[in-house]
């Protein structure tokens, strides 16, 4: 990727963030673990980061070479600089992006055994970044965004750099593979990752890490370290999160870790041992709330089924602390394989006693378990401990004194880790216990015994009393982890006295006789004495005879514990648990921790401080309450957008995945932009940021200005961000704009006509959505929604989009040519302002040159390709033509996909809302009949296989028969046809025209192909709309829940994928979301419930087994009769809300593994699943038209080929070092995706796709190669470099084929910067024939198909060295007998010979072709500081600008105007003699696009994981608003004028001038058209579970938002014309 020197490794992790003064942000980190240092660029338009690895640009050998680079060597470039020590994470956030820095950190335990060090962030720093995205944003959103930035860090959060300490010392897992469970920044580090550079950003875990340093009874010292992990599963603070959620996790769960080790010099074995216990709230579903800031008690309350969870809960610790190893210990406890679980609940159970409710059903919780009997090898133990009145009734000594004789059997079964580490691996052949090794560690630890099963603390909030337990637990356990350790902290062993407790006397294990001494073996590391008396030495120890007895001080009363213990290191314990408890305590309630004078008992001066303890803790009460009261909900909401959840609530239109600008950094203009004065680069300043004041000058009186944009890289453009740059007069700049787009010059298709382009202020960013080109067959039969007639304005589609318009998605879109058209008042130049193209590309980089990652994305590529079809279009659907079959057929008629189907696998429709992540083969039905011809086969317009769904048993060869025969068309007509009968369309009711919507989805129909069907049998599609089938208040209601379901099916989904970790993956229910089939009708048998069915089928037995309990009447109810789960979220909306509300109705997903049946829900509810139904399939088939449009782009690069895909990585590398010797030092540079040809050329049916010749060498089969047609003589091929380079020649690497005498071809080759062939330079000609008559390995077949050696390949040497940045390459098959005589100044002429040639057999030339297996162009390219200087000639356009003052606008008075039509159409009548209207204002709305508008499908199962094409529903279906403005004259003359709005930031003025001047007029209507439902109002402000105010966004209203206006001169409308001024 980039070469490095070896440089000694800086001490510690460097990051520098740099602002510009242009207002660029690069973050330049040199890691600790690595010798250069990487520059990431924020990109200031969208945010999105970028590194390429490329020495010298963002690869560097050291920090100081990095920032020399970006300053350009000088500092006063700089608006700022901030040094840190870390990346926390970063996060784009619409208009902003918001970096997270730790700048001071604390190496709170600075040597782990094994290596490594925690750091703790003592200071951070939140650095907001201000893009120029104008993407619209809410008030709610920006002040969300304010909120996260406040969130407190510093001291809170703690990282380790080199291993992973997510899971108990020692980890067998890397850094990279931590327990999801306790990162906390795994949202905030996702960019990082995006970008290959995971390691740039830390691990981040929220709790406690330090240690201390302590002595014994001997010479030997130890270190002791806290680790305290706080669990991410229920964040939250104290009212918000308590008991369990549907992640199954509980409230302040903390997971602790007691770590002691003896620190060795090096070379010697560390012997260490672990302690983990747990502590959190009550896992039951249960809560409490304050009624008012001064309340003594919160009132608790339960749910009613508390017990949903607990066993997952369970669960999860048993995976966690299950002792895994048989080699290291069998487990002490007395059931052999069993895992304890010992819970001490610490809560008070007196009779009167609030938290005695929460007693009882911890009890009936764990009975209820147990007889569940899926506890498996879980053994789980409740202790009572009432510790507040055991310290009132018997003191704070006895209390402890009966805790210990409470936990001693426990804590002894349980036990703890011991083992030792080996710096040398090779030390650890001779160890017995079990081996721990990973690559973060040189060595290895060698484990002598492992702890099996943990002990868990709870009170009611798991602090005060918690950390006061655990310490008095976790200090019995330290004292023998001392002594195992050879650390005596016996008192009487300081002085060799025996113990003063006789029956608790024991060995002190360190403690020697006079004249003895200890040594360590420098080889083993074991311990020998001498013994100097005597001068021998043994490896005994001289007290051997005196064994020690293990946990002896569980036995003691307080006063002997304290008086037969060395008190330092137990205080240095218990400053640890104090520091810990504050932290805790802090985290969820906001204040410090209570009741911690007890930890303190052991100190002589404790009594002292009890007066002054008491006081505290009534004033920490206080704030607790004060705290918890007003700041809870906001704290919540900060932790929730810390971690990435509930984003579809906090911030609704952020993009998981920003857009790219494409356009920049090494894009370019392909013709010179015309200008009033020369400019060097052309008008390539238009594209850079660092230019984004320019004001360019277009030459006087140009009725239209064309610009030809060649992009970074290949993409599916998406939006056209414009920034207004005007004169004094704003008309300067364009009017309008047409947009088209192509992969080449050639292949250029309009998709934008006529874009309005609105004056406004200098600096504005103007948004253009970018579609793709839309079939005109298309728009003539469906989309009239976007331009509705006068009499249907109110018709809005709010259930889903029934007329959506599809544009073709290209992922090789590789130039933008734009057409800008003046306005026609301007009477100066056209301006023009920095032009900027976003899209999303594909991870080109990844796929053909990452040898780590290109396997992984090219066999998804085969996955998609070979299985991405057998999901929704194999669905009962699709199964038959109309109900009355039988889906399945007859016997022997259909193959299973998997000898073993659940019950009920052939009617399951999509289940994404379960947690079964596992894609088994057995999902999908592998299909192999895909056909080359025209024919429809829905197989090819499939959707995403579901990885939830359980196996399926689908009948793959009836439904592609019934394609291939009828076509998808006609399946649809005659399903229709079954609804309807003869009545074409009519009389469908709700149900049936959503379920022929479901068939059309299916059966991968798109809008128009179904109207142009439905059109052909004499149907108007209007007729099956189901937006139209019900009135307006129903269509209100309905609506308003099926949004519901929008929020509630992604709490579920976001909760399922938390709730998996740490659990195993299990097998789901066959009922899922939605339950909607064409097969409705009623199972039988055992069902008790015998739903109506509107359609009629034959039950199948596999079926009859699938029945549920009814929720509501308890009744039994078949699959059939079950409304889905869907239903029952909506049927409970507004149970126990205070429970399973949480935040934002998050825990509701809670309630979705119950069930309801049809009967039992209203019809308005089923008819909510149907439509959140086809709203996902709608989704779906967005994704599979962008997933095969990514597949197309791929396979025109490079065919896949699933048998090649294991040995990519090996070829890849092997491709790079062939490279590096066919270059011989030069840099290659023209290689996709960054190069790319400017025109297409005519090729082979058989060959290799056109773009294989610019690929990356190693990718597509060793011996496949381009050709072209036979009988074409001359190929041209013009490529545009990746940059402006100094091109020193071209290389053609040979075909597999090699040459023979008749396709050896005359090569011409021309250098050019601009696309039209008249401005290029020729540079030579020169004869293959003749170069390969002196090199005979060109000709003939390849003999070997070994990579390894250098492929054959033709070398044409430039003269010298040209800039450029087009070459052009012509090949020439010459007649017989015309060869030309021009060689190559590399070959010696002398060597030719007559038997130097191959001998082939004789071929026809008409048969021969021009052939080529890659093309090089090799040189170097330029660097940022070689870049033509413009400054002058902009500096030098700006003189030409006029300067004089503009006219003014005016307000022209309104008579009066009058809403209508929901606010979307303003009337406004004139005052009679009003000047003429010039045209209007209009203040931009203040509404977004959400980024979700349905429950999640597969596709959407989780956002952290790989993902193609990231290209979101918001960008494949754009939606535009249109403003529709009638001009009703005097006269009755009517006008009419149509604008196409862009997108701009809310209460952006916009002005919009007529054509002509409007005199006379009585009445301006304006209407709001075109895809208004698809916005919504700022989700974050509406109260709980709403996800729009309907029937529309009130931001879209029209009121106070438009004004008429007229020009008039300033100077003469004076003051009075200042009032009136728009």
């Amino acid at each position: 990727m980039f070469r490095s020197k070896s440089l000694p490794r800086p001490k510690d992790t460097s990051v520098v963030v740099v602002v510009l003064e242009t207002t660029e942000v690069y973050i330049v980190i040199s890691l600790s673990t690595r010798s250069d240092t990487q520059v990431i660029y924020v990109d200031p338009t969208t945010g999105a980061l970028r590194y390429l690895g490329k020495y010298g640009e963002d690869a560097f050998d050291s920090e100081a070479a990095a920032l020399n680079y970006i300053t350009d060597g000088s500092r006063i470039l700089s608006k700022s600089t901030t040094y840190a020590k870390a990346v926390l994470g970063y996060a784009v956030l619409g208009s902003y992006a918001l970096l997270l820095v730790a700048t001071q950190l604390s190496a709170t335990v600075p040597n782990l055994p094994g290596g490594g060090c925690i750091y703790t962030v003592a200071e951070s720093q939140w650095i907001k970044i201000q893009l120029q995205n104008p993407q619209p944003q809410g008030t709610g959103e920006q002040k969300n965004i304010r909120e996260l930035a406040d969130l407190d860090i510093d001291g809170k959060y703690y990282f380790c750099e080199t291993r992973d300490i997510t899971r108990p010392l020692p980890s067998r897992m890397t850094l990279r593979e931590p327990d999801e469970e306790f990162v906390w920044n795994e949202w905030l580090s996702k960019p990082f990752k995006d970008i290959g550079l995971p390691g740039h950003c830390v691990i981040l875990l929220q709790g406690f890490a330090e240690c201390r340093n302590f002595g014994g009874a001997g010479q030997q010292g130890g270190l002791v370290a806290l680790i305290a992990r706080r669990s991410r599963l229920h964040p939250g603070t104290r009212y918000l999160a308590r008991g369990l959620n549907a992640c199954s996790g509980t409230g302040n769960e903390v997971e602790c870790e007691q770590l002691v080790w003896v620190p060795r010099n090096g070379g010697q074995c560390i012997p260490f041992s672990s302690y983990i216990w747990r502590r959190g709230t009550i896992p039951i579903w249960w809560g409490a709330e304050i009624k008012n800031a001064v309340s003594v008690e919160a009132e608790i309350y339960v749910a009613d089924d508390p017990y949903n969870g607990s066993l997952q809960y369970y669960q999860r610790l048993s995976r966690r602390y299950g002792n895994k190893s048989s080699e290291a210990n069998v487990s002490r406890h007395k059931k052999s394989g069993m895992v304890p679980i010992i819970c001490v609940n610490l809560l008070r159970y007196g009779e009167g006693k609030t938290e005695s409710v929460l007693v009882d059903h911890f009890k009936e919780s764990l009975q209820y378990m147990k007889s569940t009997g899926k506890l498996g090898s879980t053994w789980i133990q409740l202790i009572n401990y009432d510790w507040h009145a055991t310290v009132k009734l018997k003191g704070q000594q006895q209390t402890v004194e009966g805790l210990w004789r409470h936990l001693k059997a426990p804590t002894m079964a349980i036990g703890f880790s011991e083992g030792k580490y080996y710096d040398v691996r090779q030390q650890l052949k001779e160890c017995k216990g079990s081996i721990i090794c990973n690559d973060d560690i040189n060595g290895g630890f060698c484990m002598e015994s492992i702890q099996n099963g943990v002990i868990r603390f709870n009170c009611a909030d798991s602090l005060d009393r918690t950390n006061a337990a655990s310490y008095f637990g976790a200090l019995q356990v330290f004292v023998e982890q001392c002594s195992r350790l050879g650390i005596s902290l016996d008192i009487d062993a300081m002085f060799g006295l025996s113990s003063r407790y006789s029956e608790y006397d024991s060995r002190n294990a360190r403690s020697l006789p006079p004249g003895w001494e200890e040594r360590f073996d420098s080889v083993t590391g074991k311990s020998f004495y001498i013994d100097h008396n005597t001068r021998t030495t043994t490896w005994e120890h001289p007290c051997q005879e005196a064994p020690q007895k293990p946990w002896k001080r569980f036995d003691m009363t307080f006063d002997q514990f304290k008086g037969s213990t060395m008190l330092a290191p137990v205080n240095h314990l218990a400053e640890l648990f104090l520091l810990a408890g504050d932290i805790h305590a802090t985290l969820y309630t906001g204040s410090k921790a209570m009741h911690s004078e007890i930890l303190n008992i052991f100190k002589e001066e404790t009594g002292k401080f009890s007066k002054f303890s008491a006081v505290q803790n009534v004033r920490i009460t206080v704030q607790r309450r004060y705290h918890n009261y007003l700041n809870d909900s906001s704290r919540q909401k900060q932790l929730e957008m810390f971690l990435g959840l509930r984003l579809y609530r906090h911030l609704p239109s952020i993009p998981m995945f920003p857009l790219k600008v494409l356009s920049r950094p090494s894009g370019c203009m392909l013709k010179p932009v015309p200008s009033i004065t020369p400019v060097a680069d052309g008008g390539s300043s238009l594209l850079s940021f660092k230019k984004k004041d320019l004001i360019w000058v277009c030459q006087q009186g140009a009725d239209y200005v064309e610009l030809f944009i060649y992009l970074g890289e290949p993409c599916q453009v998406c939006q056209l961000l414009l920034t207004v740059s005007h004169s004094v007069q704003d008309s300067s700049y364009p009017a309008t704009v047409d947009v088209r787009l192509g992969s080449s010059i050639d292949a250029l298709k309009l998709v934008v006509e006529g874009a309005c382009i609105p004056q406004c202020s200098n600096g504005t960013n103007l948004l253009i959505p970018v579609t793709g080109r839309i079939d005109p067959e298309d728009l003539a039969v469906t989309g009239k929604s976007a331009r509705p007639n006068v009499q249907e304005s109110t018709y809005l589609p709010l259930l889903y989009d029934f007329e959506e318009l599809e544009g073709e998605l290209n992922f090789l879109n590789r130039i933008v040519a734009l057409s800008f058209h003046p306005s026609a008042a301007s009477r100066t130049p056209i301006t023009l302002g920095e032009i900027e193209v976003l899209g999303v590309s594909l991870p080109w980089a990844d796929m053909l040159n990452n040898s780590g990652r290109a396997s992984e994305f090219m066999e998804l590529l085969h996955k998609k390709l070979s299985h991405a079809h057998c999901d929704l279009g194999l669905k009962s659907f699709a199964n038959s033509s109309g109900p009355g079959n039988d889906s399945h057929g007859s016997g022997g008629s259909y193959t299973k996909s998997s000898s073993s189907v659940q019950p009920g696998g052939s009617e399951n429709l999509l289940d994404f809302l379960t947690g079964d992540f596992d894609m088994s083969k057995s999902h999908v039905t592998e299909n192999t009949s895909f056909g080359n011809g025209e024919q429809t086969n829905f197989l090819d317009d499939g959707f995403d296989v579901n990885p939830f769904a359980p196996s399926l048993e689908v009948p793959a060869p009836i439904v592609n028969n019934q394609v291939e025969e009828c076509g998808s068309t006609q399946l649809y007509l005659q399903f229709l046809e079954s609804l309807s009968g003869y009545n074409k369309g009519k009389g469908l009711n709700f149900e049936q025209m959503m379920k022929l919507e479901i068939k059309r989805l299916h059966l991968g129909l798109s809008a128009a192909e179904r109207d142009r069907a439905l059109l052909s049998v004499g149907v108007i599609p209007a007729t099956v709309d189901p937006n139209r089938s019900v009135d307006y208040s129903y269509l209100l209601k309905l609506s308003s829940l099926a949004d519901n379901l929008v929020l509630l099916g992604h709490a579920v989904l976001e909760d399922r994928v938390n709730a998996s970790i740490g659990l195993e993956k299990g097998s789901e229910h066959t009922i899922d979301f939605w339950n909607i089939s064409e097969n409705d009708a009623c199972y039988d048998g055992a069902c008790e419930v015998h739903a109506p069915s509107s359609l009629q089928a034959s039950s199948t037995g596999e079926n009859q087994s699938v029945f549920v309990e009814c929720s509501q009447c308890e009744r039994t109810v078949c699959k059939a009769c079950c409304a889905g789960r869907g239903a029952f979220l909506l049927l409970n909306t507004y149970k126990d809300l205070k429970i399973y509300g949480g935040s934002q109705g998050g825990g509701y997903s809670a309630l979705a593994d119950s069930f309801v049946c049809k009967s039992c829900c209203s019809e308005i509810i089923k008819r909510a699943l149907y439509v959140d139904y086809v709203r996902v399939l709608q989704s779906l088939r967005r994704k599979d038209r962008a997933e095969k449009a990514a597949l197309n782009a791929v396979n025109q690069v490079c065919q896949l080929e699933s048998s090649k895909i294991s040995d990519l990585s090996h070829n890849i590398q092997t491709g790079q070092r062939q490279l590096k010797q066919i270059l011989d030092g030069e840099e290659s540079l023209a290689e996709f995706p960054y190069a790319s040809f400017l025109q297409m050329v005519e090729t082979a049916d058989d060959s290799e796709p056109l773009l294989s010749l610019l690929a990356p060498l190693g990718t597509g089969d060793y011996k496949s190669y381009w050709k072209g047609p036979e009988n074409n003589t001359s190929v041209e091929f013009s490529i545009i470099l990746g940059g402006l380079s100094d091109v020193a020649g071209v290389a053609i690497i040979v075909s597999s084929c090699g040459y023979t005498t008749s396709d050896c071809p005359i090569v011409e080759i021309w250098a050019s910067n601009k696309m039209h062939r008249e401005d290029r330079t020729f540079i030579g000609k020169w004869d293959v024939q003749d170069i390969a008559s002196s090199s005979p390995h060109l000709c003939g077949p390849e003999k070997s198909s070994s990579m390894i050696e250098e492929p054959r390949h033709v070398k044409f040497h430039f003269p010298n060295p040209i800039r450029c940045r087009i070459v052009s390459i012509r090949m020439t098959l010459p007649h017989i007998g015309s060869r030309s005589t021009k060689f190559s100044e590399e070959f010696d002429l002398l060597s030719l010979g007559d038997s130097s040639f191959y001998e082939s057999k004789p071929i026809n030339p008409q048969n021969s072709f021009i052939h080529a297996k890659r093309i090089l162009v090799f040189g170097s390219s330029l660097r940022k500081e070689m870049e033509p200087d413009t400054s002058g000639g902009i500096m030098r356009m700006k003189s030409y600008l006029d300067r004089s003052p503009p006219l003014g606008r005016f307000r022209i008075p309104v008579e009066a105007e009058r809403l209508r039509d929901n606010d979307l159409v303003l009337e406004q009548y004139v005052l009679p003699n009003s000047p003429g209207i010039a045209g209007f204002r209009l203040d931009f709305f203040s509404v977004i696009r959400p980024r979700v508008t349905h429950s999640p499908s597969s596709s959407e199962l989780d956002t952290r994981e790989f993902s193609l094409t990231r290209l979101e529903d918001r960008y494949v279906n754009q939606a535009i608003l249109y403003m529709q403005v009638t001009i009703v004259k005097e006269s009755g003359k009517v006008v009419v004028e149509e604008y196409r709005l862009p997108e701009v930031k809310a209460n952006t003025s916009l002005y919009f001038d007529f054509p002509d001047l409007q005199q006379d007029v009585r009445c301006v209507i304006f209407r709001l058209l075109g895809d208004v439902t698809a916005f919504v109002d700022d989700i974050s402000e509406l109260d709980g579970l709403n996800f729009r105010n309907l029937p529309l966004a009130s931001g879209l209203s029209l009121s106070n938002k438009i004004k008429l206006y007229y020009y008039a001169d300033t100077y003469e409308m004076g003051k009075i014309g200042s009032l009136s001024a728009v």
